[in-house]
């Protein structure tokens, strides 16, 4: 299915996760279409990582419904649809395989394995390869990914999420472990992603100085609730991001790009 038949990326309609008497998720309502790219903010323990779980369908929602790419989840094979979505997370390192090439775990997302399980074609390896310097990390690609530094993991990590070429890309933390140089290419990385219009990005970070300026829309959750979503000029501001982080917080912004400072304590 081409991504301009979706009438949405992400489809949640009440949705709800509840495990051991705990609400993790309540009453989430986020839509997401094409040509959007979207930030996703939140202190910690508001239920970012829960609700990109539930994306990838490696969590199952206790109420509502929702549909990733136009599939309703229970009718369609997850396992198929995570072929279509790329994922990033630093959760995913203690998941591959620490003996593989680096450049064959980049290969390995194309059928969102944890290692590469048949041969490749030239043409993938060249894809991966490609992919890889791109993001300034061809020097690596023959490395074993269990010697590989954080950052050097991440890389490989973004790399293998746009193996497929994924009509979505789900990026949880990709800059965490990165130093600045690394962490500016890697961004500058995503921004020249963010404007060919596809794949639609959904970025979580705790920095809002991350967000993109092709970052077109914000959802901000607190305690398991949606506490705002919509364009990202409406949402960033003093008074949705005071609410979500308990605190005061003032925003600024300079070419698109949110400046968001705490009020420190005398």
């Amino acid at each position: 299915m081409k991504i301009e038949q979706i009438p949405a990326i992400i489809d949640m309609d009440g949705i709800g996760i509840r495990r051991q008497g705990k609400w993790l998720l309540q009453d989430i309502q986020l839509r997401t279409h094409a040509g959007e790219h979207w930030a996703l903010l939140g202190a910690n323990g508001a239920g970012k990582t829960t609700l990109l779980q539930l994306c990838m369908g490696h969590l199952w929602a206790t109420r509502g419904s929702m549909a990733i790419l136009g599939h309703t989840f229970g009718q369609y094979d997850v396992r198929e649809l995570r072929k279509a979505i790329g994922f990033v997370s630093v959760q995913m390192d203690t998941r591959l395989d620490p003996h593989e090439q680096a450049v064959d775990l980049v290969i390995s997302g194309l059928a969102a394995t944890h290692a590469l399980f048949c041969e490749s074609s030239a043409q993938e390896r060249a894809r991966a390869l490609g992919l890889l310097a791109e993001l300034g990390a061809l020097a690596i690609a023959d490395h074993v990914y269990g010697t590989l530094s954080q950052g050097e993991r991440g890389k490989v990590l973004l790399a293998r999420a746009l193996m497929p070429d994924p009509q979505l890309l789900i990026l949880d933390e990709p800059c965490t472990g990165l130093d600045f140089p690394s962490r500016e290419h890697v961004l500058v990385t995503l921004s020249q992603i963010a404007q060919r219009g596809s794949p639609q990005i959904l970025y979580v970070t705790h920095y809002p100085d991350e967000i993109l300026p092709e970052i077109t829309h914000v959802a901000v959750l607190k305690n398991g609730r949606l506490l705002a979503a919509g364009a990202k000029q409406d949402i960033l501001n003093d008074a949705v991001l005071s609410d979500a982080y308990d605190l005061p917080v003032h925003v600024s912004w300079l070419n698109s790009i949110p400046i968001v400072r705490a009020e420190r304590p005398n």
